[in-house]
């Protein structure tokens, strides 16, 4: 079955084509051209002169639509990527929190389980672990009960149990740490710095073990410090150095404010920064009470200022961004252009988890997933290997 999307604004690498088509065959992109492609077509989609984007790359989100990865449930894998496919995520990571080792491999379990259902809602690209190996002076929001440092057995027995499993997030200064970071490399797992106290040292070293990702930007890691009167470069100024690190920002206007995105834009460029909803259960569903992690051993938390927050509100405790949202932020709050903006939505992050030869650009050979959205990024259609997998109003 072929299928032409015709009219549309069509964004590819650094450019955008006015009044062009696409031309899908078997869930692949067979060809882009300006104007309208001369050949059968068993389905025309109409961009009427809407743009016409990659799809959204999610490398990090825990849940939403009152759902986490961690209640493990088929159903509620389910919902989470149908919820975010309404906002023009494409691809995700679904990823875990800090937890009891027994429930983290029930939620691969589950994962494995998901990941076979032909269902209308992004594609699940693998697993990303966040934690337990994490600095307690950085935890955040993750519990306490479950922070340590890296065990071989452990973290080899999860490994041994999942071919899912795409990146973990740890803190490098750990104790075991760097070993960790090296195992995880050669078993072809992307090590991340995450909930972090490490110095400028102990970043560089980590960054050779394959460390190469920095986790949720700013959030949970060291800035510069004082030890014994003496100034310590962090995690922070670390990743602005090393010219080659990549991040990931959670551009939601909360986590980050403008002048943040502006600077990290400025220093990391499009080409080194991926972003990311870090959803939790609560995006798209309405402000109040909810639950960060699992429903078994979650913690309390409150969504309000379109943020989760910790009970006291002393504290962020999660996102509830949905992508479109990063998009429109990363324009109106931080003066980026639409194509960069969409860059760092698709090709960086696929990039990033080496998935680019199927996902994150418009050319020939792709994944035909899509996004048409209009000037104000509300999105009118999303498409999954081809497939109108969401239609808006």
């Amino acid at each position: 079955m072929r299928t032409r999307i015709i009219n549309g604004k069509v964004i590819v690498a650094d450019s955008i084509i006015d009044n062009s088509s696409i031309l899908i065959e078997n869930g692949k992109i067979l060809a882009i051209e300006q104007g309208n492609i001369a050949t059968a077509a068993t389905v025309i989609i109409d961009a009427e002169g809407h743009y016409v984007s990659p799809g959204f790359v999610d490398i990090h989100v825990h849940g939403g639509g009152g759902h986490d990865f961690m209640d493990n449930t088929v159903n509620g894998f389910l919902r989470i990527g149908e919820i975010h496919a309404r906002h023009g995520t494409t691809s995700m990571f679904p990823t875990t929190l800090s937890c009891e080792q027994s429930d983290l491999l029930q939620t691969l379990s589950i994962y494995e389980d998901a990941a076979q259902l032909n269902y209308l809602g992004a594609q699940f690209m693998g697993i990303h672990l966040e934690g337990p190996y994490f600095a307690m002076s950085q935890r955040g929001a993750q519990d306490s009960r479950y922070i340590r440092n890296p065990d071989p057995v452990e973290y080899e027995e999860v490994l041994s149990r999942s071919n899912f499993i795409k990146r973990w997030s740890a803190a490098p200064e750990l104790h075991g740490a760097i070993e960790f970071g090296k195992y995880l490399s050669a078993q072809g797992v992307l090590p991340a710095i995450a909930h972090t106290d490490a110095i400028y040292e102990q970043v560089v070293e980590a960054y050779q073990a394959g460390y190469t990702l920095a986790t949720h930007f700013y959030s949970a890691m060291s800035g510069v410090t004082r030890r014994n009167a003496f100034r310590y470069a962090g995690v922070i100024e670390s990743a602005y150095l090393i010219d080659d690190m990549d991040v990931e920002i959670i551009a939601d206007g909360k986590h980050l404010p403008a002048p943040l995105l502006k600077l990290v834009y400025k220093i990391k460029g499009p080409q080194h920064i991926a972003l990311i909803t870090d959803a939790m259960r609560g995006a798209g569903m309405p402000p109040g009470e909810s639950i960060l992690g699992g429903l078994k051993n979650g913690t309390k938390v409150i969504v309000e200022d379109g943020v989760a927050k910790m009970p006291d509100r002393t504290a962020f405790a999660g996102s509830v961004a949905t992508f479109d949202q990063l998009i429109r932020n990363m324009i109106n709050l931080a003066d980026v252009p639409l194509v960069e903006a969409i860059r760092m939505a698709s090709e960086t992050p696929a990039r990033i988890m080496k998935i680019s030869d199927r996902k994150g650009t418009i050319a020939p050979g792709k994944d035909a997933d899509f996004v048409i959205f209009d000037e104000d990024i509300n999105v009118l259609k999303t498409i999954i290997g081809g497939k109108v997998v969401y239609e808006g109003i």
